[in-house]
């Protein structure tokens, strides 16, 4: 029998947030969803959702998630994606429906657990939650978790369900802490700020400009900055086969970079790449196609493949005039999303 989806634990975090009074919180949930705060509610700056509103968001995700995973079946979780992580989960489905059509053989529910929810206060659309869990994937041989999943909740209208458009494993140990008011709300920064090293806004340009030259030299080293380019270099020129990267800033709707204030200064900032990886064949070369792309191709692959990812970064930016003057990189999330022949 599949295990009950546990969507739990909840930790309490500030006055305001404590999950209590079901009645109260249903009613405040009425007025937020309907958008009738005041005669103009969509100026009224009040919590992008109650902590009951956010924990019922979380659970219907993790439903969704779990019955896609289990069919691979990308429409039975579309609904509840948006962003980078739609992009890589939907084309990651849709690559396993054909590799496995009779569905995930070694499917294990996901459970998240010891949830805390930050939520900001805002006016208008859309809005946005971040639920910071401890999963059941993490692979830290069965003693204490040592990872936790990050999800970036979006709801683009009062109509609207709230989408995952971000999800990155951090180490637990750097995750960081976020600023909160006297009643436990998180504060979202614009992403134009200039509080911060670097403007959340120019994150993904520069992430860009960085992967294709080394600069601006603003992000610390690491497996997703320097030893990522080191790879690129190591397998850019193999016998027979020759690689170039290009890569781009996705920043427009549901791709936009986001930033969390984070204690201390400092704000935990998410933002999309999308990175096209191009293969090209000596004479008498033929090229391997992995069973995971095949369902993704388009054309017929002779002298050259070119493979499309979307990459979803979860950062700490420290504070303008802090010292420390280089983006860390918490975490990148990338994903298959095309591939093309020729």
């Amino acid at each position: 029998m599949e295990k009950p989806i546990r969507v739990g634990a909840q930790r309490r975090r500030g006055r305001g947030t404590a999950v209590t009074g079901l009645v109260a919180a249903v009613a405040v949930l009425a007025l937020t969803a309907s958008g009738c705060v005041t005669v103009h509610g969509e100026r009224a700056v009040v919590p992008s959702a109650t902590e009951a509103e956010a924990a019922g968001a979380l659970k219907e995700f993790v439903t969704a998630f779990n019955a896609a995973d289990k069919a691979y079946d990308p429409g039975l979780d579309a609904g509840r994606v948006t962003g980078a992580l739609g992009a890589v989960n939907q084309a990651g489905m849709k690559s396993r429906s054909v590799t496995y059509p009779d569905g995930n053989p070694r499917h294990v529910p996901l459970e998240l657990t010891d949830v805390t929810y930050s939520i900001p206060k805002k006016a208008g659309w859309p809005r946005y939650f971040l639920a910071d869990a401890d999963p059941n994937r993490d692979q830290d041989g069965g003693g204490p978790r040592d990872e936790r999943w990050l999800l970036v909740f979006l709801r683009g209208g009062p109509t609207d369900v709230w989408k995952v458009a971000y999800l990155n494993a951090v180490s637990a140990a750097k995750a960081p802490k976020l600023k909160r008011d006297g009643e436990g709300h998180v504060s979202m920064l614009p992403v134009s700020t200039e509080k911060l090293a670097q403007r959340p806004d120019q994150l993904p340009k520069s992430y860009s400009s960085y992967m294709q030259s080394g600069t601006p030299p603003v992000f610390g080293d690491g497996p997703h900055s320097s030893q990522w380019r080191d790879s690129r270099r190591r397998t850019s020129n193999l016998p027979g086969v020759s690689t170039q990267w290009i890569d781009q800033p996705l920043d427009t709707g549901d791709f936009a970079p986001l930033a969390f204030a984070a204690e201390g200064g400092g704000a935990l900032v998410f933002f999309t790449i999308r990175t096209y990886e191009r293969q090209t064949a000596a004479g008498g070369v033929k090229l391997p196609v992995h069973p995971d792309v095949r369902p993704l191709l388009t054309g017929e692959v002779k002298a050259s493949l070119t493979k499309e990812r979307v990459s979803a970064q979860a950062v700490l930016v420290p504070a303008a005039g802090s010292g420390a003057a280089k983006t860390e990189i918490l975490s990148r999330l990338a994903g298959l999303t095309t591939a093309k022949g020729a």
